[in-house]
Formats: structure tokens, sequence, C-alpha cells
């Protein structure tokens, strides 16, 4: 007959009496030297007491002291709870606890398990153990160590088809039988709880809902797991076998703090690991303890719980005598990451916790030796300036552990450098759910060693998650927003614009490429109401009613403040909430107010100048960007079900880092794709449940036909990870020739010389545009080989001379300014045009995928046609002495013996450009009070480069006309009236000097910039 007792309860105490190495000894229940009221086994705790207590084998009595202060632990349950009294209870399993039987009365500390030899322990398997509290049960499976009941198992019969584990998690969990609660004493000593009906095995911790109850298996099975008893009794031997209990036991069973909603108080958990963090964390301490590799990935998929794992990790390593008293250092990129993994830790009660709040503080606390646990960010590494000379860094101690959440999104470029060079000897463990295999960016060459196959250490698919149940599985429903783009009508509007507004063929080619971007498209008012209206209908039937809630992702910041007022009005605007980066507003303080005004100027950033907004919800945002706490009080009601707050409107924040279980359905209105896809999707992955809900699915719903890009994301091939990878490692040897190519342009160039004088010399050599293309196509090679081969020793021998390049290669490549200023003054009007003939017809849910290619939509202009020099016709310097009014005669005097002066060694190039400018200003300035034009006329070229033209002597370096040809691409850009009394008018002006002066070594000359921003704002 097969029943649960013959064949589920016996297979396992079967498995678990013939484990090798140390078994279980088994007992039936009813041969237990107990009475049915007794929790402890006290002939057997009392002999474990005098074993592993010599104080104690001296005076055995002892041991009943310890027993009955062990029974007292138990009887606060029901005071404290049952979680408590197990944390309780906990501190006497792990040896926290003294009590006066040393010599003279001195505390000794109390083992009552062996952790480091556990063959001096007692295991006992026991079957149908009979015990009464309020209620009389018998437990199916109970295991003893040293007569403590630390595991209990519930089983079903395997025969029945609607039976499940869960079932039997159900006894411990409610129902009936309720063993958590009806039998509480009996659950203060344990460890976990298991049950299985025969053909899956799960386990959790007490007081555990059935979502955080999970299997047991290997993450090197990557197949589908065959339910029924073979994999049952793996799944048993590999848990409940003495070493892995005891583990679990000593380094993963712990105890935290959460919030469940805004208005309830915090509840106190018991944590333990699913199998990927345990094996994980496992192996990180064990490739520490071993020196090498001093490197290591482990790729889990997101919501598979990689913020645990760290925090595993990490009070391993710091409890690891060996490791004498190492610093963990955990850097995550992401504040709101930041935030998630502080809460982890911190709810966690982990001890000698640090978080780092700022640079100068990390900085502090690296060269300060600091030891414990420290959380950071990879930005407070800017401040860190690499010293090659100096290769122990600023710490060059072997016993730094840097774990790197999410590792392949900022770590290869300087940050990550900088980091590597601070800590040289330091261990290096990336942790993500979405590794990069590419050329330039790659994960596995960055974390994954060498000698680990597929330069992975330990790997948990999106597949092994779903499977496992511990993350839900994800659909995508395409609901495409089709467009209607009237292209002639946008095309013969932009030429009129062009023409009204003397547009030359670079700025209408600059205002063409900004205008056609699919932004512009995706924000169309037609386009964003209809995807509005969508989302409400969609929300009120589909997910309001399955008492969960909604992220909506658009294209950008001002897509967020569109949609929010969308919603707001059909929604209503307390279930709807916009979470974004926001510059702060700059203050401006009047003479005598000193608590200063706040400038509104919300434009700096927002494109539409029809957007409505009001300076309450711009203030508001402003909060919820710049404090931390305010975020995370909007999250916490976010995740109340008992909240109004419905829907949260993103961009960019929370993509990352954010776990809210109650979030059913993402509504993706923005082009995501590969690993930024992957993170976002899984925001709606968590697992959820409440008394009257469980949530098995999560939705996206997708109005741009993204969807399909989930295949490249998830795709993985090791032969084209090591392809890559191998092909990283050829670079090395090309890449000193490259350089060395590079360098070849500037023979006899003293590359210590800095400021003004090193820039010109280098430009120098590099005298016309064919030259400087040259120069540009080789550093554009040497930068991919750079940015593959980079973070590696190898690099360290060439950065000054890269560094110098890459300086160089910026001075010269075009500041690109026109473009930005041009856009300034009429983006607005071409938005507005675009939008005017930019309709949808409808929001289709019959078709599988729409390609929207932001090049194939129109095209504004033709193909930007080649700059050709123009020559003056007319001498400029006659016109100036030509005319009768005095202050003309005056500057062409006065220009006259600046010439004189530059040619005759009197000043340098640099002082005559600033006389120049000086000459130029007050030209503009006549010319508008005596109403005479002898040097601006309507030909595009501004007085600057005109007097620049007519008086630089032959010897002038190139590089003074580039400066030249930069600021008055400037001036044009002023010709749109009013910039000068706008609030954000004069702030782009200077950040566009000041970037052209940058880009040539004249950003710090604090003269040059006020005369070259005195002649710019004199034009009107």
């Amino acid at each position: 007959m097969f029943d649960e007792q013959t064949v589920t309860e016996n297979g396992i105490n079967d498995r678990l009496k013939g484990l090798g190495g140390i078994k279980w000894t088994y007992c039936h229940g009813e041969n237990l030297p107990k009475q049915a009221q007794d929790i402890f086994i006290d002939d057997w705790l009392k002999d474990a007491l005098c074993t592993l207590n010599p104080d104690i084998a001296k005076k055995p009595d002892y041991a009943d002291e310890v027993i009955y202060k062990l029974r007292g632990v138990i009887l606060e349950a029901r005071h404290t709870g049952l979680v408590k009294a197990n944390e309780n209870f906990h501190e006497w399993l792990m040896a926290e606890k003294t009590l006066p039987f040393g010599e003279n009365g001195d505390h000794i500390t109390i083992n009552l398990i062996d952790f480091d030899n556990i063959e001096n322990n007692h295991f006992v398997v026991a079957q149908q153990v009979h015990f009464i509290a309020t209620t009389e049960v018998y437990f199916d499976i109970v295991l003893y160590v040293n007569g403590i009941p630390l595991v209990v198992g519930e089983v079903k019969t395997a025969t029945r088809p609607s039976v499940t584990w869960q079932d039997g998690a159900a006894d411990f969990i409610g129902g009936k039988k309720h063993y958590w609660k009806n039998v509480e004493p009996f659950f203060v000593p344990n460890l976990l709880c298991f049950a299985s009906e025969g053909k899956t095995f799960a386990y959790g911790a007490i007081n555990a809902g059935a979502k955080d109850w999970g299997p047991w298996h290997d993450t090197d099975q990557r197949e589908e797991v065959v339910p029924g008893m073979a994999s049952v009794l793996d799944s048993a031997e590999g848990l409940l076998n003495p070493e892995t209990l005891l583990q679990l036991l000593e380094s993963f069973a712990l105890f935290s703090t959460i919030k469940t909603g805004k208005n309830t108080p915090p509840k106190r958990i018991k944590l333990l690991p699913r199998y990927p963090q345990f094996e994980a964390a496992k192996q990180i301490v064990e490739r520490v303890k071993s020196g090498h590799p001093r490197k290591g990935l482990i790729w889990h998929f997101q919501g598979s719980g990689k913020s645990l794992l760290m925090l595993y990790a990490a009070r391993m390593l710091r409890a690891d005598n060996a490791l004498k008293n190492p610093t963990v250092l955990v850097v995550v990129d992401r504040r709101d990451l930041d935030t998630q993994i502080n809460e982890t830790f911190g709810g966690a009660d982990v001890k000698n916790l640090v978080k780092v709040q700022s640079c100068k503080k990390l900085g502090e606390h690296i060269e300060q030796d600091s030891r414990g646990i420290l959380i950071t960010t990879i930005f407070k590494f800017k401040d860190v300036e690499i010293d090659d000379n100096n290769p122990n860094g600023l710490n060059n101690r072997e016993n730094i552990i840097v774990l790197v959440d999410e590792a392949h999104r900022t770590q290869e470029g300087s940050l990550g450098d900088k980091m590597r060079w601070a800590l040289p000897k330091a261990f290096f463990f990336g942790l993500t759910g979405t590794p990069i295999s590419g050329l330039e960016r790659n994960t596995f060459k960055l974390f994954g060693a060498d000698e680990d196959p597929g330069r992975y250490m330990n790997r948990y698919s999106y597949k092994q998650s779903i499977r496992d149940g511990a993350t839900n599985p994800v659909k995508f429903e395409p609901r495409l927003a089709e467009l209607r783009v009237d292209r002639d009508a946008i095309d013969q509007e932009f030429e009129e614009l062009a023409k009204e507004n003397n547009l030359d063929d670079e700025e209408k080619a600059a205002l063409s490429k900004r205008a056609g971007k699919l932004a512009i498209m995706l924000k169309a008012p037609r386009r964003m109401g209809a995807i509005a209206t969508d989302i409400t209908e969609h929300f009120n039937s589909h997910v309001r009613p399955k008492k969960m809630k909604g992220m909506v992702v658009v294209y950008d910041r001002d897509a967020c403040v569109q949609m929010y007022y969308l919603l707001g009005q059909k929604l209503g605007f307390d279930q709807i909430e916009v979470v974004m980066n926001v510059d702060q507003a700059p203050i401006k303080v009047k003479e005598g107010d000193k608590k200063g005004k706040v400038n509104k100027d919300w434009r700096k950033w927002n494109e539409d100048p029809d957007l409505p907004i009001t300076e309450e919800d711009f203030e508001r945002w402003q909060a919820l960007d710049g404090d931390d706490q305010k975020q995370k009080d909007l999250i916490d009601t976010y995740k109340d079900p008992e909240q109004p707050l419905q829907l949260l409107i993103v961009t960019a924040k929370l993509l990352t880092g954010f776990d809210a279980p109650i979030c059913y359905c993402m509504y993706l209105d923005k082009p995501l794709r590969d690993h930024t896809l992957l993170q976002a999707m899984c925001r709606t992955n968590r697992l959820y449940e409440s008394k009257d809900v469980r949530k098995n699915m999560g939705l996206i719903i997708d109005y741009l036909g993204v969807f399909e890009n989930l295949r490249t994301a998830l795709a993985y091939n090791p032969d084209e990870i090591d392809g890559v990878v191998e092909g990283i490692e050829a670079f090395k040897e090309l890449l000193p020739d490259q350089l060395q190519k590079c360098l070849d342009y500037f023979p006899g160039v003293d590359r210590t010389l800095e400021g003004f004088e090193g820039i010109l010399a280098a430009q120098e050599c590099l005298p016309t545009n064919d030259k400087r293309d040259e120069f540009a196509a080789s550093f554009g090679v040497l930068t991919k080989l750079w940015s593959a081969i980079n973070p590696d020793q190898f690099l360290i021998p060439y950065r000054t001379d890269y560094k110098w390049l890459a300086q160089i290669y910026e001075s010269i490549r075009p500041v690109g300014q026109t473009g930005a200023l041009v856009w300034a003054a009429l983006g607005p009007e071409t938005i507005k045009m675009i939008h005017e003939h930019t309709d949808i017809n409808r929001i289709r849910d019959d078709i599988d995928e729409l390609v929207m290619d932001e090049h194939a939509i129109f095209t504004l202009t033709e193909k930007e046609q080649e700059k050709r020099a123009r020559k003056l016709e007319i001498d400029l310097m006659g016109r100036l002495r030509g005319n009768p009014d005095p202050t003309f005669v005056a500057l062409g005097e006065r220009l006259e013996k600046l010439r004189q002066d530059y040619e005759a060694g009197v000043i340098k190039a640099i002082d005559w450009l600033k006389g120049l400018l000086d000459a130029a200003k007050d030209t503009v300035k006549a010319e508008r009070e005596t109403g005479e034009h002898p040097v601006t006329e309507e030909d595009n070229v501004q007085a600057l480069t005109k007097l620049f033209l007519e008086t630089r002597p032959d010897s002038t370096p190139k590089v003074i006309h580039d400066v030249v040809e930069q600021i008055d691409k400037i001036v044009k850009a002023t010709r749109f009236d009013g910039w000068q009394n706008s609030n954000s008018g004069p702030r782009e002006i200077q950040k566009a000097l000041l970037l052209t002066l940058n880009q040539f070594g004249l950003g710090k000359d604090k003269e040059l910039f006020n005369k070259a921003y005195a002649y710019i704002e004199e034009h009107y």
C-alpha cells in the first residue's frame, strides 16, 4: 500500500539513515526517552552539555540549570511571540550566552552544539513524534541535534493528484493543525521546517508564508527537475545532512525587521537562504580563504535575492577567524540599490556596519584601515587620484573583499579603475542578473576568473528561478500605439522655419537631427493622451481588481510630467506619483533675504514650454529625488495595499534596485533592450501574497514592441563569451603599436608641458583638417582597444600617454555647441510643429511587432554639405578708418596697435585674443549706438571673426582661429530675442562658452572667459 508513511516518510528516513560520512541515527517516536509534553530529550541534551563544556562535566548538576534556562526561553514565546523567542533561543545555540559555572563563579560560554567538530554531536531522526501542548499532535519527522528538535517535517501521500507539498506546509502555516500557533513551544528551538508529498520538496523558516518556502537543489541542475521520489530524496539529502544543517544554523539563519505597510508597526522575521545564495556565499568565502583566484562572477537572475547573498557572504567573511578581521566593501552603482542594500543589512542588525556617506569618508575609511562591512556607491570613488608610481594604492591589505552589485554598469570606466588602484590586492566579486559580453563592456572579463568554466563562479538562470518559484514568470502583452505622421507638412513648415531664422546648413542639420528623434513623436500630446486612456482602462479592469499595483515607464522626464497630469485627471492625483531625477533648482539670494528665493526654471530640462506644471509638484519631485528618506517613505506607501497610491511613473529611477512585490503590471512606453530591458521587466517578477491575493505572474503591457529584444537579453553562449574574452587578450598585443602610432603625430612635443602652451604645441602638429581627421581615426582605434582591455594591470605603463592623447583629441574635436544653442532657441517651436502633425490612429493589440525606426519616419533636410571657406570681400580696416565717426576711428587705431604689438612680440597670442574680444565688443556696441554697420553684416560672419581675419598676422596659431570661430558660433545663437533676460539663457550661454574654452585648455583663464562673455552679451 502506498501512503504518506510507507512512501514519503519512510523514504526520507531511510535516505538520512544511509548517508555517507556523518549519519542520522534512527529512532521511532514511541521509543524516544521523553514524555509527550517534553520538547527536549533531556538525557541527550545533558550528555552534550557535559561533553562540550568541561566546567559542566565537573559538576553535571549545572546541566540541569542550563536546561531550566532553556525552558524559560520557551515559556517566553507566549509573551514575545514565536519569532522573538526563536531568536533568543538561537543566541543559546550560537554559544552567545554565559553562566557563572567557572572557578570562583567566573562566567563561561555555554556550548550546546560543536560547530567545529560536528562528529562530536548526536544526530537522531525520529518519526511520529508525539507532543501535547494546547492540542495533541504527531509530527511526521523530527531531527534532533543533541536532544534539541531543530527540524520538523510534514509529509503527505504521493498518490493523490490534488495533494502537493503545500498541503504539508499548510499544517505549519494555518488550517486545523496550525502547528506554529497551536503547538508553538515545540518550534522555539526550530531551525527550519520542510514538507513533501513524495513528488516535490520545500522548506521554510518559522512563520514564513507559502511564497517564502523554497526547494533545495543544486545550481548545476540546469534542466527541469522531474517531480518524483528520487528528486525528493536528493533534496532531503542535500538540505538535511548534518554538515549543511549546522552550516545553515551557524552562518545563514538570520533575523530581520521589515516594514509591511506605511501605518503598520515593523515586523520581525526569520530568514533562511535559498540554495543559490547558500552555494555562492560559501564559494566566496572558500575562494578568499584559498587566496586564488582573486575574483569571481556570481550570475543570479533578477529577483532571486542578490542583496541577501551579499549579506550572508559578508557575515561569514567577518566571522571567519582565519581571515584576521577582514574588511568587506559592498559597492553599488545607484542610490536606489544603495538604499536597498542598506535596508537589507540594517534590518538584519549586522555588526560593524558602516554606511559610507561621502567621497571623503570613503577615502578615510580605506586609508585608515577600517575593519568591518562598508557599504558605498561606486561614485564615491570619484575623488580618488590614481598614482601609477604607487603600486600600493590607498590600502594594499590582502584581506579586503569587494562585493559589487550589478557589476556591469559603471565598473568598466574610470571609477572601476580608481577602485582597483586604491585596493590593489583586494578580492573582487561581481554579482549581476544581467552580465554584458561585448568587446568594450564585458562583465565576464572584469569579474570572471579564467579558472571558472564559462567564466562564472556560480550561475542561477531565469529558468531555474521560475522553476523553483523564486520569481514569477512575466507575460508580455503588446498593445502597440500606431502613429500617423504627416511628413510633407512637417518638411514644408521646417523649411519655412529655417528660412525665417536665417539658419545655415549646419544649423539646419543640427536642429533636424534633434527634432527627428523618436522621443519627439513618442511625446506627441495625442499619442500620450491615447496611452493614458488605455492605461486607465486596463488598470481599472485588470490590475485594481487583483488588489495589486503598477508602474508606468515612459521615455524621459518630460514624458513623466505629461503622463502624471494625464493620469491624475483620470485616476485621481492621490493614486499616482512621479519618481525621477530632478536637477536641484538654483538658489538666487536677493540682498537682505537670507533664505533666498528658489528659481523654478523647469525649462532648464523641459523641452515643451506648454507643459503644465505647478510649483508645488516641482518642489515635491525635487524633494523626492534629493531626500532618500522621503523617497523611502513614498515606496513604503506604494508597497502598502491599504494606501491609495497605485501607480509610480518613472523613466530611469526604480528600474533597478526596486523591490516591491505588490507591483504586478508595468506599462512600458520606452525603448529598452538587453540587460536594461531585463532589469526593468523584473520589477514585476517578485513573489507576492496577502490575505486574499497571490501573484502568480508579472505583466508587461508593451506599447512599443520592445518585447522581441528579450531573446537577446536572455541568450547565453559560453563559446561566444570565451571568444570575446580571448579577443580581448589578443588586443594587448595590438595596443602598444597603436599608442605609438598616435604619439607619432606629435614629434618633438614636450608632453609634460601643461596649460595653453601644451595644447598649442600639440595642435601645431595637426595644421590641417585632414591631418586632424587622420589623428582622430587613429585615436578612435586606440580608444576601442583601451576600453576592451580596461581595467587590467597591463595598461598601467601606458596610462599617462593615453591620458595625454585623450586630452589632445578633446581639444581638436568639434565642440558641437551650435546644435544645442539653436535648439534652445527654436526647439520648442519645432516640437510644436511636429506634434501638430503627429496623431495616433489606434492602440493595436492584434499585431506582434511594430518597428519604429527614428531614421525611417521622416527626413527634415538634405545631407549636410561640406563647409566652404568664405573670403571676405570687404576691407574691414579700411571701412573702420574711412568712417568719419570718431568712435570707429579710435577702434581702428586700437586694432592697428594691437596687431603691431603682437607682431613685435610684445604680447602673446592669448593676450592678443583678449584685446581682440574687447575691440569686438566695443565695435558691436558702437554699431548699435550709431546705427552704422561697418562690421556686422548679413553674411553670417560675426564681428570677432571679421576683425580676426582682417588683423591676424601670418604667425597666428590655428588654435586662435578655432577659438574665435567657436565663440562666434555662440554669438549666432544670441540673435534670438530675449536670451539675456531669461532665466536659462545666460546660464546656457556661459555653459557653452566654458565648454568651448575647456576644449582648448583655456577653461581656467577667467579673464578670457569674462571678455568673451562680455562680447557675446553685447549682441542683441
